[in-house]
């Protein structure tokens, strides 16, 4: 009888979790490296005081979400939650209550995961502070504010399952795949969206408007791309938010500093690896040379603001004031990036690996729409570049859209 007294209560202990085996010291150090490689933290943030607690509002061309709680918290986190439950949020998208989650969460790149890097990641999380913080819940609009629609959503675009090594590559390589695919969630930035926010089929990495500005090609495009790209070059930025070709803007500059400046030297360098053998995705657009009279108009413009800082040549002070020259950034198809820095401005952020500052004026005060569009596309076409010229009305939307 004593026998299975005892029986039982181990039985029940096990069931309950209480007779798990804690994880070890490295399960978590893998789960806190990942999390940092998902830049959870920038998401899951609204309050710096409390991180991870949620709240934080994520515009989409839907309506908002605010982000859940992350916090081992039993009442508004997860740390009820049993790790099949963490497992099939993050491989299958669906919340503990049943319901679909919205890829504004993407676990269409988590679920690439491992089963044991994503319980690496909840062994992570369970060491955070707990903090009770109820998010508020989604402003999306109709038919989109009734989760049960994502069960179609999944259905058209949502394939579930882990990434397979290729074995033709090197490690670094398979590594950097799975942070860029899977951990890293690049894609959700930087591939183009369909009208339903799904990815463009066959336009991985070609970039995408996210945030009131453009993530650019991650690809081998030859202007707008990193073809000019060395794997150092990519290396560097992840790590110090600037190289020798360009710097980290509005958006990015919070995964650098949340994310890519924190991660390992070797995962940085697997991510560069990667990067740098991606194909040339959708071709560029053709570019006709812009009006003779619209460059003319912007290289006084430029004349008379830029060069104390970019020089005539455009050849600015590397990574204090970004070239101009074959920048990728600047020849996007979409000039919406580079409107948006001229527009508000721009600060340099500052790294262990960088600490030194730069900050550009901002010009919406200053320039019409016509001047801002005029100095926009000289820029972008000159110096060997050539991008789309700018209207006047991208000005103008560009504007209203901050």
């Amino acid at each position: 009888m004593r026998a299975i007294l005892v029986c039982f209560l181990l039985c029940t202990a096990f069931v309950s979790g209480e007779g798990r085996a804690e994880p070890s010291a490295e399960v978590i150090a893998r789960g806190k490296a990942l999390t940092v490689a998902g830049d959870c933290a920038s998401c899951h943030t609204a309050d710096p005081a409390k991180p991870f607690a949620g709240g934080k509002r994520i515009d989409t061309p839907f309506g908002g979400i605010y982000s859940p709680n992350l916090t081992p918290d039993r009442d508004t986190g997860i740390g009820a939650w049993s790790d099949e439950e963490f497992y099939r949020a993050l491989r299958y998208g669906v919340a503990r209550d049943g319901s679909r989650y919205y890829p504004a969460f993407p676990y269409p790149n988590f679920s690439k995961l491992i089963r044991d890097d994503i319980l690496a990641i909840r062994a992570y999380l369970a060491t955070l502070t707990p903090v009770r913080n109820t998010p508020k819940p989604s402003e999306l609009r109709w038919p989109l504010n009734y989760r049960i629609v994502m069960r179609g959503w999944d259905l058209l675009f949502f394939k579930p399952g882990i990434l397979m090594p290729d074995q033709s590559k090197s490690a670094a390589w398979n590594r950097g795949r799975y942070l860029v695919e899977g951990a890293g969630h690049c894609g959700a930035c930087h591939t183009p969206k369909n009208m339903l926010g799904a990815d463009k089929r066959g336009q991985p990495f070609a970039g995408g408007q996210v945030g009131g500005m453009f993530a650019p090609r991650l690809d081998g495009a030859e202007r707008s791309g990193l073809k000019s790209w060395s794997a150092d070059d990519i290396a560097e930025y992840l790590q110090s938010g600037r190289n020798g070709r360009s710097h980290a803007g509005e958006l990015m500059s919070e995964v650098v500093l949340n994310s890519t400046s924190r991660m390992s030297d070797a995962d940085v360098r697997a991510i560069a690896v990667y990067l740098k053998d991606l194909p040339a995705g959708p071709p560029e657009p053709a570019v006709s040379p812009p009006p003779p009279a619209q460059m003319a108009d912007g290289e006084k413009l430029y004349r008379g603001a830029c060069v104390a800082c970019h020089e005539l040549d455009g050849s600015s002070a590397p990574r204090i004031y970004p070239p101009l020259p074959g920048n990728a950034n600047l020849q996007s198809a979409d000039p919406l990036s580079t409107l948006r820095v001229i527009l508000d401005g721009a600060q340099s952020i500052t790294t262990p690996r960088a600490p030194n500052t730069g900050s550009m004026p901002a010009y919406a005060a200053k320039w019409s729409d016509q001047e801002i569009a005029d100095v926009t596309t000289y820029i972008r076409n000159s110096w060997g570049n050539a991008a789309p010229a700018v209207t006047p009305d991208q000005v103008a939307k560009a504007r209203k859209a901050k």
